[in-house]
């Protein structure tokens, strides 16, 4: 347990006097050589493919509306609008990739077309993501997009976390179908 407080504790020093663009690479090789090849995976592109069927005609109001919907959601028992999107089989493929992860992964979300949540590893805050650079610079940047936020003390995992998010396209037709954010925790990169 010391060492893993020491170790830390030199994290956490370090963290503080770096900026973003120093843990961009590490980052952004993590999205490349873990994130890419499970993301096409058919379950990710089936959800996608459905939930574009639904929501990529929604104005914003609609879009909007499911929003406020989801945040006044958050910590309560009723949970209509999130229980679909936490409790599907695009999520549980989600959970069994930060399972998997052995603990550098806390969280991961995918998007659909309009920037809606459509299956989350875990509740998050919010359900719209399109007017965040996780969706802007990647769904709205076009196939191949990635984007590598900034590394942040999450004061509830106390730990240091980024995100790192790419568009999503079907490898068989090249159609754009949404985008994927994963919550990495900074300190298993190094």
């Amino acid at each position: 347990m010391l060492k893993r407080n020491v170790t830390t504790l030199a994290f956490l020093v370090a963290a503080q006097a770096a900026t973003a663009d120093e843990f961009a690479p590490a980052l952004e090789a993590y999205l490349h050589s873990n994130v890419t090849a499970w993301a096409t995976d058919p379950v990710i592109l089936d959800a996608l493919r459905s939930a574009n069927s639904r929501t990529g005609d929604f104005d914003s109001d609609q879009i909007l509306a499911l929003d406020q919907a989801w945040r006044a959601e958050v910590g309560q028992s009723n949970t209509p609008t999130i229980e679909p999107i936490l409790n599907n089989a695009a999520a549980d493929f989600l959970r069994g990739q930060v399972d998997a992860s052995g603990g550098a992964i806390s969280e991961i979300f995918i998007m659909d077309s309009v920037g809606l949540n459509v299956a989350t590893s875990a509740v998050t805050s919010d359900m719209w993501q399109g007017d965040e650079a996780k969706f802007t610079q990647t769904y709205s940047a076009g196939p191949g997009a990635t984007h590598i936020g900034e590394v942040e003390f999450d004061e509830s995992a106390q730990t240091y976390l980024g995100q790192v998010s790419m568009a999503i396209s079907d490898p068989a037709t090249g159609e754009l179908l949404g985008a994927v954010t994963v919550g990495v925790n900074a300190e298993q990169l190094f």
